[in-house]
């Protein structure tokens, strides 16, 4: 019997509430930050300070990278994690997200931006919640995001003034509807109605191969422009992405599933079949379609399911930041958690590599420039180490 079957029926509603008003609001992030310069205006392809590029949603925009490891801290600097922090009871997300604070969240700790000295120039066009036809160029049918140009559009001006090396992508998850998966997961585990994980993964197949074609006419979009702009195709390389899963498999959470531990401590809300399911199946099932696309547009493919493992919100290997445990790399978890009171930040974080997961992405994208630009790896944390322990292996 499940433990809190029990509870009583007044509670379970406003823990309801709190979570569906948390989760309905849980995009993927993604749009442009300039680190470095704004480069030589006119400057010709292949002149001019050189640039890497990032492109797409939430998990390369730097949603989260607010976060040092999550804390049940409500006061202060929620001991040392939260980075917007000012003092006394002032928090100010633009200290991390700049003028995007509450929009496309580009952090400064975003992939791009952690990857170190690969270019000149990092330059961040991604924005939280972007869909492909956030990408595509208006003239096919690109539309404009909280109020932005399509990024398609924006990277024709930063490919105008730099010499442009790398594009990094990783887009496709919002079209899947990530946020309606964790909102519709979560509220199965909150008012124990069924799993999710069957109902769900009919509704990813059902859109899949649409959601593909659309993340193979991004990659189609970015060569258009670059070629407009008068690049050789082997004169750069896109890096394109896949998910990591910011979850646990059931055995590897640190709660029990028979109480309200994983929603009120972990942050977790999740079965361990429905985390079984998206650790094993479903990230693995959309990182094999990504690879394929790669493939078939002649463009390098970064695998990051395995990015965050032990490092997820609630596994067993890693702990919550505390008065007596610091916030660290090597211990602290590397995604943020479900705020299910609203009571730090802000929802649309939750789920999402923290301050510690962007610098591992960052060192993940350095080690992929390194391949070959039609290469196809894996990157993995050392356990025990921080984003300076990550390493690449073949794709699976």
């Amino acid at each position: 019997m499940i433990g809190f079957r029990n509870v009583s029926k007044d509670r379970v509603p406003s823990r309801v509430r709190r979570l569906a008003c948390a989760a309905v609001t849980v995009p993927l992030a993604a749009g442009a930050l300039l680190a470095g310069g704004a480069g030589t205006a006119g400057a010709a392809p292949g002149t001019g300070p050189t640039a890497v590029v990032s492109m797409g949603d939430s998990y390369i925009s730097g949603e989260a990278g607010r976060w040092k490891g999550n804390s049940l801290t409500n006061t202060g600097n929620r001991n040392g994690t939260d980075r917007g922090w000012v003092s006394g009871s002032t928090y100010d997300p633009a200290r991390v997200y700049g003028t995007t604070a509450g929009g496309c969240h580009r952090s400064d700790s975003a992939e791009v931006r952690s990857a170190g000295a690969i270019a000149d120039v990092a330059v961040n066009l991604a924005c939280s919640g972007a869909v492909s036809q956030n990408v595509f160029r208006a003239s096919h049918g690109g539309v404009s995001y909280k109020g932005e140009a399509p990024q398609a559009d924006q990277l024709a001006a930063v490919a105008a003034s730099n010499n442009v090396k790398v594009i990094a992508l990783s887009i496709g998850g919002n079209d899947l509807g990530f946020a309606d998966i964790i909102k519709d997961c979560a509220l199965d585990f909150v008012i124990w109605n069924s799993y999710c994980y069957d109902d769900q993964q009919y509704g990813v197949d059902q859109k899949i191969d649409a959601v593909m074609a659309d993340v193979g006419k991004s990659v189609d979009e970015i060569r258009a422009v670059m070629r407009t702009a008068g690049y050789a195709d082997s004169s750069y390389r896109i890096v394109l992405q896949s998910y990591p899963s910011p979850i646990p498999r059931g055995a590897e959470n640190r709660y029990t599933q028979s109480d309200w531990s994983r929603l009120n401590t972990g942050g977790c809300p999740f079965w361990n079949r429905d985390s079984d399911w998206a650790r094993d199946s479903l990230v693995p099932q959309i990182a094999g379609r990504i690879k394929a696309v790669a493939a078939a547009k002649g463009v390098q493919f970064l695998d990051l399911r395995d990015m965050l493992q032990g490092r997820e919100v609630c596994a067993k290997a890693s702990k919550l930041v505390s008065a007596t445990v610091p916030a660290s790399a090597k211990t602290s978890e590397w995604a943020r958690w479900i705020d299910n009171n609203e009571s730090q930040g802000l929802i649309q974080e939750s789920m999402h590599p923290n301050y510690y997961g962007q610098l591992a992405a960052g060192r993940c994208l350095a080690l992929a420039v390194a391949q070959p630009a039609a290469s196809a790896t894996s990157c993995k944390n050392t356990a025990g180490s921080d984003h300076t322990g990550m390493f690449l292996t073949p794709a699976p």
